[in-house]
């Protein structure tokens, strides 16, 4: 027979005992409450095989009743879809890297694998159970991939990248969930299927700018951030890394070094770069800022604001930021002959970035010289 046990009153009514009070969810399936020895409870589940055979599923120490029918509930509809086992989000990934491994080869699961690694495990995200899994979850950890407040340097590249990583980060994961529901490892698809890639995120945007932009745009800019400018266009640096540069920073035989997030660098500038940056320091101490606005070091809202009423005012479009200067420069260096490995160096990145983002100005200059080649 059944006893009550939907209410805080009725529980406390209960005698201490191993075996749980049942009460009847639906046929076969029934959700029980033991009462232990110091007043407090535990919730459990009972689920009845088509055999005939009895599952036990454990739900803990829930606050309410509607709190352990529900769970209740969420264990009898994985039951219903032929599995009683309960996995969080790092196990159905775990299965998922197994079954790639088994049905495309090695290769497949590494990436996947990879991802899992840097996303999922040993993550709070990979400890949800694929029943207590909702769409909210999964928009959470794929917004947190694009989250960074860190980029200070807004390369307007930087943010597409970063979506369309994560977009093939869900896609992986919603392969896995998929797989798990189709184990019989989740009642459902609807929390994940509602969850949609970023939209746009697949194609890079190409900001370039003219000899006759960068004039406008440097026309239009106040006289300190002028020189900010065409810093940044002759040297390549971030803007980060120079508004961070002090005065002892500038070597005068023609070095400077910068620090920003690729660590500490000391590179040679050009004599024009030189010149201009011996002038911006004036006769400020070693340790004063060597780029400044009205006397003060910049920081990267006075610089992102001031170019951006400057960008404005040359009439250049909302795609050019602050760093488009370094593409600018990088691509500049590349054209001139210089070569790539030198490249990389002077500008704080790695010779991969430069070989798939200015590949094409590398041929370019390639060709042209083949072409002056004359060997037959």
């Amino acid at each position: 027979m059944a006893t009550a046990i939907s209410t805080v009153g009725d529980r406390k009514k209960l005698k201490a005992r191993r075996e749980p009070y049942w009460n009847r969810i639906e046929a076969g399936c029934y959700l029980g409450y033991r009462k232990l020895a110091d007043g407090t409870g535990t919730w459990i589940a009972r689920w009845r095989a088509e055999d005939g055979g009895q599952k036990y599923r454990a739900l803990g120490s829930l606050a309410t009743y509607d709190d352990a029918a529900k769970a209740a509930r969420q264990w009898f509809e994985l039951c219903h879809g032929g599995s009683t086992e309960v996995v969080d989000v790092e196990e159905a990934c775990r299965r998922y890297v197994a079954d790639r491994r088994s049905a495309k080869g090695d290769a497949t699961a590494k990436d996947a694998e990879g991802r899992f690694k840097r996303l999922v495990y040993g993550t709070k995200f990979g400890r949800i159970k694929l029943p207590a899994l909702r769409t909210a979850h999964i928009t959470d950890w794929r917004n947190s991939q694009v989250d960074r407040e860190d980029d200070e340097d807004e390369d307007p590249d930087a943010a597409r990248r970063a979506k369309d990583s994560a977009n093939r980060n869900l896609a992986t994961l919603k392969a896995a969930l998929n797989l798990a529901y189709r184990m019989g490892l989740a009642g459902s698809t609807a929390q994940w299927d509602r969850v949609e890639a970023f939209k746009g995120a697949s194609k890079r945007r190409d900001v370039s700018l003219t000899m006759a932009d960068r004039k406008k745009l440097i026309a239009a800019a106040t006289p300190d951030l002028t020189v900010f400018l065409q810093v940044m266009l002759l040297t390549g640096c971030r803007p980060g890394e120079l508004a961070s540069c002090t005065v002892g920073d500038l070597d005068p035989a023609g070095l400077l070094t910068v620090s920003g997030k690729t660590g500490r660098r000391t590179i040679p500038v050009s004599p024009k770069a030189l010149a201009l940056l011996k002038s911006a320091s004036g006769q400020r101490d070693v340790d004063e800022p060597l780029l400044t606005r009205s006397g003060v070091a910049w920081t990267r809202f006075e610089w992102r604001d001031a170019f951006q009423e400057a960008r404005k005012a040359a009439g250049l479009p909302e795609t050019v930021v602050m760093y488009s200067l370094r593409h600018v420069a990088i691509s500049e260096m590349l054209v001139s002959g210089m070569d790539p490995m030198t490249v990389s160096k002077i500008c704080g990145t790695s010779i991969e970035m430069i070989s798939r983002h200015y590949g094409h100005l590398i041929r370019e200059r390639v060709l042209a010289q083949l072409a002056k080649v004359q060997a037959i």
